[in-house]
């Protein structure tokens, strides 16, 4: 069995590409229970904020289409399922907004009498449509960011193996820059200690046949120094309204450096992944 995306719902099963397995082996684990997908997200097997999230909103619909019993009972039971949920990755916003949207969904669908499995899988299915024009916008926009035959550095992984759609968010950019005919080449660092941007992004783009160099996470302050980067574009685990970005450890100090030499970053995130009322201080960072 292949899936072609991070994560999809098919019927009752969540289908989930093993990204810990990649670059080496391509798996795709067959998810039947939310636990199953539960498990997957806490041991990051899918990651990726926008993934983490649709994969979490995934799990809690297939919870609701097993769910028996009275309306009340259910949501009960889905409020439960969705709080261990939250609990395996709490940095991340998408996974907390995903989650409340299909909570929501379920709560409409009981005060109305309509069945509440349905509801949860039609909402997943309406955030995918959503996100899939999501990621293509930011792509467009993104591009136009790229001269041709630009160098771009990249920290972590911010492609489609890190959201619910086709392009990911930072390289997105890429994608539609190539789709236009540009030259582009990236650096992507290794991002210890799990090795996103060595196993994951060099994978990604190398095949589709864009020209993409691993560096240590040492080098990427030498590259900007030495003029060899045009640009910077990354991902985000949480955006706020006061401009504070929280990403990938490594992230802060590419940016400083970046301002220092006059080299253009950029952050690349969806509207789920902002925190509109949050403080960067109340958010409770993972350490691994």
């Amino acid at each position: 069995m292949t899936v072609m995306r991070a994560v999809e719902l098919r019927g009752d099963r969540v289908l989930i590409l093993d990204q810990t397995l990649l670059p080496h082996r391509v798996k795709v684990l067959e998810c039947r229970t939310p636990e199953q997908v539960r498990r997957a997200i806490a041991e990051m097997r899918v990651r990726g904020a926008p993934a983490v999230g649709m994969a979490a909103a995934m799990a809690l619909a297939l919870a609701a289409l097993r769910s028996r019993g009275s309306p009340e009972g259910r949501l009960r039971e889905l409020e439960e399922v969705a709080e261990g949920l939250r609990r395996t990755r709490p940095t991340g916003a998408d996974l907390f907004r995903r989650l409340e949207e299909v909570m929501e969904a379920v709560r409409r669908a009981a005060e109305e009498g309509r069945d509440l499995g349905r509801a949860a899988v039609e909402e997943v299915r309406r955030r995918l449509r959503e996100y899939e024009e999501v990621e293509r916008r930011m792509g467009e926009h993104g591009a136009g960011l790229i001269p041709d035959g630009a160098t771009v550095l990249t920290h972590c992984n911010a492609g489609w193996l890190a959201t619910p759609g086709r392009y990911g968010t930072a390289l997105s950019s890429i994608r539609f820059a190539r789709r236009q005919g540009k030259r582009v080449r990236v650096l992507a660092t290794e991002t210890r200690p799990l090795l996103q941007g060595a196993r994951l992004t060099a994978w990604e783009l190398s095949r589709e046949g864009i020209e993409v160099t691993v560096i240590t996470d040492g080098m990427a302050g030498y590259c900007l120094s030495r003029g060899m980067v045009d640009l910077v574009v990354v991902g985000a685990d949480r955006v706020f309204r006061d401009g504070h970005v929280i990403n990938k450890v490594g992230t802060y100090p590419i940016a400083a450096v970046a301002r220092r030499h006059g080299v253009p970053f950029y952050v690349f995130a969806p509207l789920s992944t902002f925190d509109l009322s949050g403080r960067v201080e109340e958010v409770e960072i993972e350490h691994r």
